[in-house]
């Protein structure tokens, strides 16, 4: 059997159940007064019970222990969560374009997992009103064993950059490799296993859920396809565990709770709230085969709605290898300024507009009316080139977090971390004054 299912659409209802027990999910009602192989029967709700039903999202559980089952939670912050916040104040605005080297990875005499290594480096609103997201690296090193950890804040879009995620979930596993992406929704419990040195962005948003974006006039067809994307084939393991320990960000802190079993005892599902993959490499690009530029809102991948029509919490962006075959046009991307913040990163490869400089695993912040744009040297090979159908970003895949809010930078982020770059701006410092008179 494989180990995924596709997905036929967001919204859609699927199903799972392990093999070993075949006939594990109730038919006809979700919850009937005995489950089959004395399972308990539990709902995830993602919405409000009263969500109209075209974005109305839970799944419907049948496990082996009820999740409620569990000690008190403590706080978690003396093992892991030191640089993980949701002050947004605790530095003064920056509104300077902000360039990172490369995130370091933990030293070998450290043990660190995935919860451990999560790192806040900007963001904006309150998880407690449900507004606003963050931006976070992991740098990794160790799986981690026994235990498990859940997001009560938001949804995490996970993106990794060096090293595969081995994902267990509540519904199943998944693989997740650089290139590849993963989203896990608020409330999902999922453990991670790496081997070795592993690190990665992600995108919390507080608000919504990640959602396809609407094609418009582009119609049925191309960006991300809702076929291409995978959620996990149920699989349990009924397996105690003297202090399995199960960790929760709850309102940006993280906090463990110990239980005698392993969380992963879901047996079968049902529903339209899961955990999902995919690979960027399948993205079907819509670009411009006549003069000037798409809006970069082509590249989306995902989105997550506000409640202004049109405008965004946050947009995933991808930039990846693609034709470029415009005519009569500066073809890299035009110097801007944007009512949006824009936090990129590099996965793999060179990005075309700074191909200096910018390296995977590190990233940018270009924040809302801060001017941007192609460094000195390639603005004069882009002036000079000749417009021939060019292949564009072979080798390299660049993404862009995009957000409607004014996104702050944290203080790991602008100090702790030392990995920015102060000299960033200097890539704009040797373009010259080419005006003349006619």
């Amino acid at each position: 059997m494989s180990d995924y299912k596709y997905m036929c659409g967001f919204g859609s209802h699927f199903s799972s159940e392990d093999p070993r027990c075949p006939n594990a999910l109730p038919v006809g009602q979700n919850t009937p007064q005995k489950c089959a192989y004395g399972l308990y029967a539990e709902q995830l709700s993602g919405t409000a019970f009263t969500a109209p039903r075209k974005e109305n999202a839970r799944t419907w559980l049948y496990r082996i222990n009820p999740s409620a089952k569990h000690q008190p939670f403590q706080s978690y912050e003396k093992e892991g969560g030191k640089y993980l916040t949701h002050n947004w104040d605790e530095q003064k605005p920056n509104p300077n374009q902000m360039r990172w080297k490369p995130f370091d990875m933990p030293a070998p005499s450290e043990k660190v997992n995935f919860a451990q290594g999560l790192h806040t480096v900007c963001g904006a609103g309150d998880a407690r009103c449900r507004h606003g997201l963050a931006v976070h690296v992991f740098m990794c090193n160790v799986s981690m064993k026994d235990c498990a950890f859940y997001n009560s804040d938001g949804d995490f879009l996970i993106v990794p950059q060096e090293g595969v995620l081995d994902i267990t979930t509540e519904f199943g596993k998944m693989k997740v490799a650089p290139n590849e992406i993963c989203v896990i929704p608020q409330g999902v419990r999922y453990s991670v296993n790496v081997a070795g040195p592993t690190r990665g962005y992600i995108l919390e948003v507080y608000d919504n859920h990640f959602h396809l974006p609407d094609l418009g006039p582009i119609g049925a067809n191309g960006l991300a396809n809702p076929r291409d994307f995978e959620t996990p084939v149920a699989w349990f393991e009924n397996r105690e565990v003297k202090d399995f320990a199960v960790i929760s960000k709850y309102q940006g802190h993280l906090f463990v709770a110990k239980q005698n079993h392993s969380c992963f005892d879901v047996v079968a599902w049902h529903g339209n709230y899961v955990p999902y993959k995919y690979d960027l490499a399948k993205f079907n690009v819509i670009n411009s085969v006549s003069f000037d530029h798409c809006d970069p809102s082509i590249f989306t991948v995902l989105t997550c709605p506000s409640s202004r029509y049109g405008t965004a919490i946050a947009d995933f962006v991808i930039f990846p290898p693609r034709w470029s075959v415009q005519e009569r046009t500066f073809r890299p991307p035009y110097y801007h300024r944007n009512c949006m913040s824009e936090f990129m990163g590099l996965i793999l490869g060179r990005y075309e507009a700074k191909e200096e400089g910018f390296m995977p695993g590190g990233a940018t912040l270009h924040s809302m009316m801060t001017p941007h744009g192609p460094d000195a040297k390639c603005f004069e090979g882009a002036s000079n080139a000749k417009l021939v159908p060019e292949r564009v970003a072979e080798g390299t895949q660049a993404f862009m977090f995009e957000s409607s809010l004014s996104m702050a930078v944290t203080k790991w982020g602008e100090e702790t971390c030392q990995k920015l770059d102060a000299k960033y701006y200097e890539c704009w410092q040797m373009l010259k004054n080419n005006f003349k008179l006619q």
